[in-house]
């Protein structure tokens, strides 16, 4: 019955959650190398971060899984289907995803450093879903683990029972045997609903060039056979099942997926388009009545424009772009066009990080060369002729007509040693902070809730926390609401004309100071022309900054030995006709570190304040 004939009963659908970089992905190298999956032949380091990018950095981008068989020591054989998710705050929708699929999770903290801003996050994600929480206590075998600290932690600020915390060190496999059968224990088994109607979930997908789209599903009602025709609920489109089977490094067919099972199926459908993550599959013979609602659309909150520097690769991005966003929910766009920088897409990320990920494996799988502008978010404006909703600063409607602005207000929630807390204070209230709440997890470490514009948040918030903290301050955000605020739109001027790419929406407080910081750096970045290059910055038609780039000024008098005066001035008189004519039609190249400038605030450069 199923895969190897293991019943429902003794099948384990399970995550690692964690903040980042406290070991997922090494634990889940462990549990592989335990369960026989991997071996001295065919193990490497993060072997479920499937991407380059994803190795460098050393952190999980997308979410992965592994189907593999567990013998217990009573000889009981379990099927585990290991889900590994990312921890940093940018990929929250990717654990909400693979906790769909799921019936408990493994919540991993380190020993040294405790229960941190994304453990908490990633804990209220499982409860809300309803999942057998099981707290697995990582990095052990470290000088500075503090177990009997942690478990503290585990049952004042989770209410969970420390007892059943399982101490492992993913870097050794010390205590992964004790895990493996605490998953057998606590984690529940699926529910056995073959007779019903199919309902499976599609919570991941990728594209393969031979294959096509390959869906991962997660069964909860029925059965998943080959060629079954199958009906999508969200799109009504129907397509007949070429390929089914398990996903253990590499997919293995197996011909069909019972209730409870996770696996994966091939349509051979190449459209990218044509599917939608979180979409309920059902028999398209005999269709289920209701689809299986088991998250919500998570929306982008971070904005920008992306262009090729090559206009004649717009149709490559368009296409690159698609594929990236079938596997990749929160990923959002629409076509637009720039005066400076030709045509692109507006596209919407959650966050910074995300964004970076995004441009960066644009360029890497789809060997593309991007410019990106600086980021924007969402804001409500009410004019006279009612409610704009705009993310880009190029549609900021005519001052004239605004009554008001609202903007978006994330609530945040800051987890540091209390040493660093002065700080940190200093930086919320720059960023127009509102305090919530302030707690001590324990004597030494100290929660900070926030309420911060986001505006504020995605302009380096998240480099100058780790620069006054000195690294240890870690961060979790969610939106909150929208709030009234004086805002205005910074337009940068270069040669008397608008770079619209440039522009930004900021509060009217801080106006001048970031129009005078990014007119000093285009000053340094833009090369001189033969004619003199004015640079502004203006609120409406108010210049808040200038400066001028000196032209480049070529000696036509060298070879003029002496002599009368009147021949010097006439070839002085001359270049100075030719800088005019120049100056009228002359176009002033902008290179693409000047967008990039604008997301570097001169701010926060003292890392070392105390």
């Amino acid at each position: 019955m199923g895969y190897q004939n293991i019943s429902t009963s003794h099948i384990r659908n399970f995550s690692i959650i964690a903040h980042i970089d406290h070991g997922k992905s090494t634990l889940a190298d462990r549990i592989l190398e335990f369960a026989r999956v991997t071996d001295a032949r065919t193990q490497k380091a993060q072997i479920l971060d499937s991407m380059d990018i994803e190795r460098e950095r050393g952190i999980t981008i997308k979410s992965n899984s592994a189907t593999f068989v567990y013998t217990a020591l009573d000889g009981q054989k379990y099927l585990f289907n290991l889900i590994d998710t990312p921890g940093h705050v940018d990929f929250t929708f990717e654990v909400t995803r693979s906790l769909a699929a799921c019936e408990g999770v493994l919540l991993l903290i380190d020993a040294t450093q405790g229960i941190q801003a994304q453990t908490l996050a990633n804990y209220y994600l499982a409860l809300d879903s309803d999942l057998m929480i099981l707290p697995v206590i990582n990095k052990i075998d470290l000088p500075s683990a503090n177990i009997e600290k942690i478990k503290e932690q585990i049952d004042k600020s989770l209410g969970l029972n420390p007892d059943e915390a399982v101490p492992v060190s993913a870097k050794s496999g010390l205590g992964v045997n004790n895990l493996m059968e605490a998953i057998v224990k606590y984690i529940p088994a699926p529910e056995s609903n073959d007779e019903k109607k199919l309902r499976a979930l599609l919570f991941d997908a990728y594209f393969d060039v031979y294959r096509g789209v390959v869906a991962k599903v997660r069964v909860f009602e029925g059965k998943l056979k080959k060629n079954d025709r199958i009906l999508f609920m969200r799109k009504q489109t129907s397509h007949v099942v070429n390929e089914i089977g398990i996903s253990q490094l590499s997919l293995i067919q197996t011909g069909a997926l019972n209730s409870g099972e996770v696996g994966y199926m091939v349509t051979g459908l190449k459209n990218v388009g044509d599917i939608m993550l979180g979409d309920t599959l059902t028999d398209a013979n005999d269709p289920a009545d209701t689809p299986l609602l088991k998250y919500k659309d998570i929306k982008p909150m971070v904005f920008s424009g992306m262009f090729p520097v090559n206009s004649d690769e717009y149709e490559e991005l368009k296409e690159a772009i698609q594929k990236l966003a079938l596997n990749d929910s929160a990923l959002t766009y629409e076509p637009e066009s720039s005066e400076a920088l030709g045509f692109g897409y507006r596209v919407g990320y959650l966050g910074l990080l995300h964004m970076e990920i995004v441009q960066e494996r644009l360029e890497r799988e789809f060997g593309l060369t991007l410019i990106t502008t600086a980021p924007s978010v969402s804001y409500d404006i009410h004019t006279t002729k009612g409610l704009v909703k705009i993310d880009n600063p190029a549609e900021f409607p005519d001052p004239g007509i605004i009554t008001s602005i609202e903007e978006p207000y994330v609530k945040i929630n800051i987890i540091t040693p209390a040493e660093y807390m002065g700080n940190i204070l200093n930086l919320l209230q720059e960023k127009r902070g509102e305090n919530v709440s302030m707690n001590y997890l324990d004597s030494t470490t100290v929660q900070l809730v926030y309420l911060l514009p986001l505006g504020e948040m995605i302009f380096e918030f998240y480099d100058r926390l780790k620069s006054v903290s000195r690294g240890y301050a870690t961060l979790d955000y969610e939106l909150y609401e929208y709030r009234k605020s004086e805002l205005v739109k910074l337009d940068i001027i270069v040669h008397n004309h608008k770079v619209d790419a440039l522009s930004m929406i900021i509060h009217k407080s801080s106006a001048e100071m970031k129009g005078r910081e990014i007119i000093g750096k285009l000053k340094n970045i833009i090369k001189k022309h033969q004619f003199q290059i004015p640079l502004q910055a203006a609120v409406g038609s108010r210049v808040v900054a200038r400066e001028n780039i000196s032209a480049l000024r070529k000696n036509v008098t060298a070879k003029c030995y002496g002599g009368d005066i009147s021949r010097k001035r006439k070839l002085l008189d001359k270049q100075k006709e030719g800088k005019k004519r120049m100056k009228m039609i002359g176009s002033v190249e902008i290179p693409q570190e000047a967008f990039l400038s604008v997301l570097k605030s001169g701010e926060g450069k003292s890392s070392d304040d105390d």
